[in-house]
């Protein structure tokens, strides 16, 4: 295809025997021969950046053209590389830029040799083969296509065995029936239902059989039998609600999925069987026959997670955190509501003055929210610097206002007014829409959206409440404890600073750490070369930029538009951090290495990140895989850490028979609710357990505030 479009672009001047050079040539045509091979010679040594044709470094059109138009093609080139008229500095880079010359040669030339039936009866549209369609596109992992032409994800399998399966029953029993059942069988697999429209349905498979209860009125039948399920923390939140204790859960084959694929759109069941090649019983209900075919599912999924040596990371940190997530959901944040309500009309007639004020900067009334009629006034009446219009206008985006914010005070204004209006509107009227009936928020916990671990919040994002200016954090006022009781916010000190140090082994920053020190503080000496006295807050803010990006992944570019720098500066400061810590170079460059050998990376307990990326021919797909390479096992293994400290928190809570919750997690900080009583023993567990998660080279340090509000706790 890219080839096709090279030719189109050039045909023109090749009927011409001529070939037009790029921009920094002047236009200049240089004439060549009559052979359309000499254009695909000219792409394997110039490239093409749109159709990804490397070419030689360092060459371009001028140079490319006139190498083909004195020696006729890429081979007569590399024939006569000591030909005088090719000077040295060319030369070197040819011979540096052989084997992608050739490869860009091959990647240029319309392949004749494609194998297509020459049969023209062979393309006569015949009956649709739905299990090889769908089978094909399940080996390609196209999951969402098989469901874009109406196939069941079910056809991807492949037929089964010859020998005739036990046919599964469909049984409408009592929960008294089943408790009775469950009495016989080794274990149950169940899962949560909720046809649309209808009410929710749970589904148990047991001994070639599978029945659906209203799920309060079957809780206690599987209190005492090993069960198998499918989004447990779902089914949990059924036994905190009822008030009963929950039940031995053995496996969740959502979560060893997503353990197994962490980069999966999503993890229905269909889907799964397509992916692990497990046939499900053919029944009229699709929700039974997915319940009737976790046996086969598990069985998979169990295999692939002893195959990567994740038992453990299942068992003892996702299967026990399913189980603190439901509990916190259930739990809820308490707000007050009309404290949010009250704010809210504070942020609006705020913003009423800044629009007055805008419109008066403009000249005129316009509609600040429209990126093009906002365009027209800064670009075309006041006359500010922008980059080049589209079909659609001017790009008004952040970061394009944010370089012109001392051009002209329209430009703050408008910026502040995104800000004002955003809070305004997602927050301070999106908050109130969540407002449950006990007057708390109950957010939902994910524990297989990201890609690194982390665990994310939904409807509504309470990680996402704005920290980073003063504006935002007054929203964490309106979050309380209810009556007569408080907060407790703990969270880890610079955890992924923390990590790196140990998983790099970097002798420099361990000590720092063991130490006591202030990590930023002692980069900054170093990237700087003066004493720790010496560093000043604007030096130590760099370092700290610097630090952090480190554990990113962050380039000269990035870090130069963070800290206001030269590129050159920002390189520099880059460069001396890694010359100065020696064990996190090295470790920045091993584990891409290591990455590029076994596919993926992984955190200190097992958790996996498949990188295709680093394979890709892409230059840009191949450096963010080498990012996420060095990135993912710091943020992965501190999302580790965090789970495991919120489990052994809830735990301890529980066992010591306190009434104090744990209510929220945002990133590496952690809220229990309780009374004032227990204030001294919760702040105490806290500070315990999210230490002691992990024994590392470097104490992992947290420490916890107590207030009535968010706001206060977190001080």
């Amino acid at each position: 295809i890219g080839t096709v479009h090279t030719v189109g672009h050039l045909a023109d001047d090749l009927r011409l025997g001529k070939h037009r050079a790029g921009a920094g040539d002047g236009g200049r045509l240089v004439t060549l021969g009559s052979d359309s091979a000499q254009l695909i010679d000219i792409k394997a040594i110039q490239g093409d950046t749109s159709d990804n044709i490397p070419g030689v470094a360092g060459i371009g059109p001028k140079g490319a053209g006139t190498l083909i138009q004195t020696f006729g093609s890429l081979d007569g080139v590399y024939a006569h590389l000591d030909d005088p008229s090719i000077k040295a500095g060319m030369r070197a880079k040819l011979e540096a830029g052989k084997e992608s010359a050739y490869l860009s040669r091959e990647l240029g030339t319309i392949r004749t040799d494609a194998p297509i039936d020459t049969d023209l009866d062979a393309y006569i549209v015949k009956d649709t083969d739905r299990r090889a369609a769908a089978a094909k596109m399940a080996a390609l992992e196209l999951f969402s296509t098989i469901e874009k032409f109406g196939l069941n994800a079910a056809d991807a399998v492949a037929e089964p065995e010859k020998e005739e399966s036990t046919a599964v029953e469909t049984l409408a029993i009592s929960a008294e029936e089943l408790a009775a059942r469950l009495e016989k069988a080794p274990c149950a697999y169940a899962m949560l239902n909720t046809p649309k429209g209808g009410e929710t349905r749970l589904l148990v498979y047991a001994e070639n059989a599978v029945a659906a209860f209203v799920p309060e009125e079957a809780l206690t039948a599987l209190q005492n039998t090993d069960l198998y399920l499918y989004d447990s923390k779902q089914l949990y939140k059924y036994y905190d609600k009822a008030g009963l204790p929950v039940p031995a859960v053995k496996f969740d084959a959502m979560l060893a999925a997503y353990l197994l694929n962490p980069s999966a759109a999503d993890y229905d069941v269909a889907r799964l069987c397509a992916e692990y090649g497990v046939a499900m019983p053919e029944m009229e209900d699709e929700a039974m026959a997915a319940a009737a075919a976790l046996p086969a599912l598990c069985e998979k999924l169990q295999r692939g997670i002893d195959e990567n040596s994740q038992r453990e990371l299942l068992e003892t940190i996702e299967l026990p955190l399913a189980r603190v997530l439901a509990a916190m959901e259930t739990a809820g944040f308490a707000v007050d509501g009309e404290g949010i309500a009250a704010y809210g009309e504070q942020i609006g007639a705020q913003l009423q003055e800044m629009q007055q004020r805008i419109y008066e900067e403009a000249g005129e009334e316009f509609n600040i929210n429209s990126p093009k009629q906002l365009g027209d006034i800064l670009f075309e009446k006041l006359g500010l610097p922008h980059g080049k219009k589209t079909k659609t206008g001017y790009s008004t985006n952040a970061e394009i206002l944010e370089n012109l914010r001392y051009e002209h005070p329209i430009v703050g204004d408008v910026l502040d007014y995104r800000t004002y209006a955003k809070l305004k509107s997602t927050y301070c009227e999106g908050l109130l829409k969540v407002i449950a009936g006990d007057g708390r928020i109950h957010s939902s916990f994910n524990q297989t959206e990201t890609r690194t671990g982390r665990i994310s919040s939904t409807e509504p994002n309470l990680q996402n409440i704005p920290v980073r200016t003063a504006l935002g954090r007054e929203l964490r006022r309106f979050f309380t404890a209810c009556p007569g009781w408080v907060l407790v916010d703990a969270d880890y000190s610079q955890i992924e600073l923390r990590v790196l140090a140990h998983m790099a082994g970097d002798p420099v920053m361990i000590e720092t750490f063991v130490s006591g020190g202030d990590i930023h503080t002692s980069t900054a000496a170093r990237v700087f070369g003066m004493p720790v006295d010496m560093v000043t807050p604007a030096m130590r803010s760099s370092a700290k930029a610097v630090n952090f990006g480190i554990v990113y992944g962050i380039g000269a570019f990035s870090l130069a538009k963070d800290l206001g720098i030269t590129r050159k500066e920002a390189d520099n400061y880059i460069k001396e951090y890694l010359n100065n810590f020696s064990g996190v170079r090295d470790y920045m460059e091993n584990v891409a290495d290591r990455a590029r050998e076994d596919g993926y990376v992984s955190t200190l307990f097992g958790r996996r990140r498949y990188l295709p990326e680093l394979t890709s021919s892409n230059f840009n797909l191949r450096a963010f895989g080498e990012r996420v390479a060095r990135n993912m096992p710091v943020q992965g293994t501190a999302a580790d850490i965090i789970k495991i400290a919120m489990v052994r928190v809830f735990e301890r809570l529980q066992n010591e028979k306190m009434q104090a919750k744990l209510i929220l997690q945002v990133h590496d900080e952690l809220i229990v609710e309780c009374p004032q009583e227990e204030v001294d023993a919760v702040r105490k567990i806290l500070e315990e357990e999210m230490s002691g998660a992990v024994s590392m080279a470097v104490p992992m340090v947290a420490e916890a505030g107590v207030g009535e509000t968010w706001y206060d706790a977190k001080g």
